[in-house]
C-alpha cells in the first residue's frame, strides 16, 4: 500500500475471498472460531522460529499457528471448526513470507483426505474459480521431476539428486547423521524443483509422503512406510498442508522430541514441550483431519499478484 494507490479495491479483494472461505465451510456444518494468539506453550517445529514476548513475569509464544489451541477445542467436542487466524514466525520475510500473516486453518472429526480433497476443490472453486484437483504421489512427483525414488533412496541418492539439480545444502550438512541430511535434502528438492512445476493446469495435492516426513499424521496402516499428509500446490505455489492426524499422545511425544534433537543438530534451541496439548491427546481427541492453507498467498493468487505485500494493507516493514 502507498499514498497514491486507492486501498478500497484490496480490501474488496481480501472480504471477497474471506466471504468465499466462510461460505464453503459454513455450508459444510463448520464453526468458525478463534484462539489466543499468545500462549504459554508453542508447538515446535523443525525450521520454524517463534516470536518470544516477555510479559514481565514469564515468557509467552506468539504463535506460528493455531494449531495447538484448535486441537485443545478438538478434544472438547468442537466438531468440525476452522480460524482465519493471525500467525508469527520469527525471521520470515520474502514474497511469500513474512513475521505476521494470516493462516486459514481447520480440524474435521472422522474426515480423511478423499474428504479434504472435496472440500479444497470446492474451496478453490470459489476463491480461484478453478476446476477439479490431481493427485499425485511423492514418488510420482520426485521420480518425475528429481529422478528420484524418496520412498526407497537413501541420503547419499538424494543428495546425489540435489546435485544433478544444480542445488546446495546448508554448509555442514554432511556432518549430520543420515535421518537429517536425507530430510533436508527432501526439504530442498520439494521447495526448488518439484513445487515449481505443481500446479501449472489445475491444483495438485502431492499426497503419500515417506514416513519420516510425517510431521503429525497418521502412517497408513497397510503402507506403514508412507505418511496420511498432503501439500496442496497451485501454480507453483504452496498453498497449503495437513494430514489424517496421529491422536497418540506417546506418539506424538516422540515426534516432538526428534524435531528438538533437529533442531539442536541445526543449531537451534531446543523448544518446551506442549504438555497441555499433549495431555489432550487422551481418549477424547477424535480422528480425523487438520489443515493450514496461508490465507494472504489465496489472495494473492486470486488477484493475480506475484507477492503477499500486493494484496495486504500492511507488511511486517510498514505497519
Amino acid at each position: 500500500m502507498n499514498a497514491t494507490t486507492p486501498v478500497r479495491p484490496l480490501l474488496e479483494q481480501r472480504a471477497a475471498v474471506r466471504s468465499a472461505i466462510r461460505s464453503s465451510f459454513d455450508a459444510r456444518g463448520f464453526i468458525e472460531v478463534d484462539t489466543p494468539v499468545l500462549s504459554q506453550e508453542i508447538l515446535p517445529e523443525p525450521h520454524i522460529e517463534p516470536v518470544v514476548v516477555n510479559d514481565g513475569r514469564i515468557d509467552r509464544y506468539l504463535q506460528t499457528s493455531p494449531e495447538a489451541l484448535m486441537k485443545r477445542l478438538l478434544a472438547a467436542a468442537s466438531g468440525p471448526i476452522y480460524q482465519l487466524a493471525h500467525c508469527f514466525r520469527a525471521g520470515e520475510r520474502s514474497p511469500r513470507h513474512d513475521t505476521e500473516f494470516i493462516m486459514l486453518e481447520w480440524y474435521q472429526p472422522q474426515a480423511t483426505l478423499d474428504d479434504t480433497a472435496e472440500l479444497l476443490t470446492d474451496l478453490l472453486s470459489r476463491t480461484l474459480g478453478t476446476t477439479g484437483l490431481q493427485r499425485i504421489s511423492c514418488r510420482d512427483a520426485f521420480s518425475l521431476h528429481a529422478g528420484v525414488d524418496p520412498m526407497v533412496a537413501a541420503a547419499d541418492e538424494l543428495l546425489a539428486a540435489v546435485a544433478r539439480c544444480g542445488l546446495v545444502l546448508p554448509e555442514g550438512t554432511n556432518r549430520l547423521p543420515d535421518r537429517d541430511r536425507w530430510s533436508l535434502a527432501f526439504d530442498l528438492l520439494l521447495g526448488e524443483v518439484i513445487t515449481p512445476r505443481l500446479g501449472l493446469d489445475q491444483p495438485v495435492m502431492l499426497e503419500s509422503w515417506p514416513a519420516s516426513e510425517a510431521a503429525f499424521a497418521r502412517l497408513d496402516p497397510e503402507q506403514p512406510e508412507r505418511a496420511r499428509r498432503f501439500e496442496l500446490f497451485y501454480a507453483g505455489v504452496e498453498l497449503a498442508n495437513g494430514w489424517e492426524e496421529e491422536t497418540r499422545a506417546t506418539e506424538i511425544r516422540k515426534r516432538l522430541l526428534a524435531i528438538n534433537r533437529l533442531r539442536q543438530s541445526q543449531g537451534r534451541r531446543s523448544l518446551p514441550l506442549p504438555e497441555r496439548l499433549l495431555a489432550a491427546h487422551g481418549d477424547a481427541m477424535p480422528p480425523g483431519v487438520g489443515a493450514a492453507l496461508g490465507f494472504d498467498r489465496l489472495v494473492m493468487l486470486a488477484a493475480g499478484a506475484d507477492s503477499i505485500d500486493a494484496v495486504r494493507g500492511f507488511n511486517s516493514d510498514t505497519a
